[in-house]
């Protein structure tokens, strides 16, 4: 299939913000980028070095998703190369929170589709609705919203990836291989394999409080509060938009090593913090709405589920808080997975340290993939 046919022409009512759009608005086929190996020591928090963060040409582009009432404008990008070798494809998911972007996951994609190898690996990397630089209406988000999304996406006859068939790897962080994984359970999305980075289950205040019926009639408070005009306006701004909170946010649990939290990373995740409904979908993540199971137990059975049927990875990072890293070790050796690893980095090691995260991700892929052929 050619390339073209994928490129859907944007949305007259899309738009980036001037500084990100003129960045990234470069033609999808250009020379390929020089990759550079960079070795660390797991007993390290490395740094990110400049190899790390090269760009990489891909193709912005957007989608209507059309979801009860309201028409969404859905962001999403496609990194690619043209080659004469079979064309694979990848699913990248960012992890949500209220700083979720597919940013998290471009210089994982651009290493990855640029590498010579038996088969021509192909990326798209998409935002969730209410997140990163998708729209985001005053929704009731839940893990169904997102559930639905995800399906759509995938399979929908106008999509964005009608013409991928089936044969479908997904890469995604955080909550979204468990809500990839739940969509697998009800048949909802066909795997070909799945690789987890830094997964979870529980958004920041269950993983923390717990589920009982106070916390929940608390959340349920905060969450409305953070819904209402003005005042949840307000709160969110003290809260989480601004460069205090986000620059905290990010050394104390989103990055292992705080010398990489650099003033460009906090500006551009305060830019998302202050779009238009950005409070939201946070809302709901913050109190445990979009969290696709309710116990590690249930966690561990739709790995299980798998078993013996999808190839499976889990890259666990060393960093990460202690509660969210006591669910990544819980797969260690875990019915379904096929392969676990550690790395370094918290929450976001595909963004702190993505040559490291694309070497794991691509190793995975040839043992499955390319090593048969």
């Amino acid at each position: 299939m050619a390339m073209a046919s994928l490129f859907i022409s944007s949305s007259p009512s899309f738009t980036l913000p001037p500084k990100t759009y003129t960045k990234y608005r470069t033609a999808y086929f250009l020379k390929p980028f020089s990759l550079k190996a960079a070795s660390t020591s797991v007993d390290q928090q490395p740094t990110i070095s400049l190899a790390d963060k090269q760009p990489s040409p891909f193709k912005a582009n957007s989608w209507q998703w059309k979801f009860q009432d309201k028409v969404l404008t859905i962001y999403y990008e496609e990194h690619g190369k043209e080659s004469p070798e079979p064309t694979k494809n990848i699913l990248m998911l960012p992890s949500i929170s209220d700083v979720s972007t597919v940013e998290e996951w471009r210089s994982v994609a651009g290493n990855i589709v640029q590498r010579a190898s038996k088969i021509n690996w192909r990326a798209v990397i998409v935002d969730w609705p209410g997140l990163g630089y998708s729209d985001r209406p005053k929704l009731d988000y839940n893990v169904d919203v997102m559930e639905k999304f995800l399906t759509d996406f995938i399979s929908a006859p106008d999509g964005p990836m009608k013409h991928f068939g089936n044969d479908l790897v997904i890469f995604g962080g955080g909550h979204a291989p468990t809500i990839t994984l739940c969509a697998a359970k009800k048949g909802l999305v066909k795997l070909a394999a799945i690789a987890a980075v830094a997964p979870t289950w529980a958004g920041p205040l269950p993983i923390v409080f717990g589920r009982d019926s106070t916390m929940e009639m608390r959340y349920g408070l905060l969450r409305d509060t953070l819904r209402t005009p003005g005042v949840g306006w307000m709160m969110y701004n003290v809260l989480v938009s601004n460069e205090k909170a986000i620059a905290s946010q990010y050394k104390s649990h989103v990055y292992a090593n705080p010398d990489n939290v650099t003033p460009d990373v906090v500006d551009s995740r305060i830019a998302l913090t202050k779009r238009k409904g950005a409070r939201y979908a946070p809302a709901s993540f913050l109190t445990g709405l979009l969290d696709p199971v309710k116990s590690q137990e249930e966690f561990l059975e739709l790995f299980a589920d798998l078993d013996g049927k999808v190839p499976v990875l889990v890259v666990s990072a060393k960093s990460s808080p202690k509660r969210s890293k006591a669910v990544m070790q819980a797969l260690k050796g875990a019915k379904g997975v096929s392969k676990f690893v550690e790395v370094p980095g918290a929450l976001l090691p595909q963004e702190e340290y993505p040559t490291m995260i694309a070497e794991e991700l691509y190793q995975f892929l040839q043992e499955n993939f390319e090593f048969n052929i």
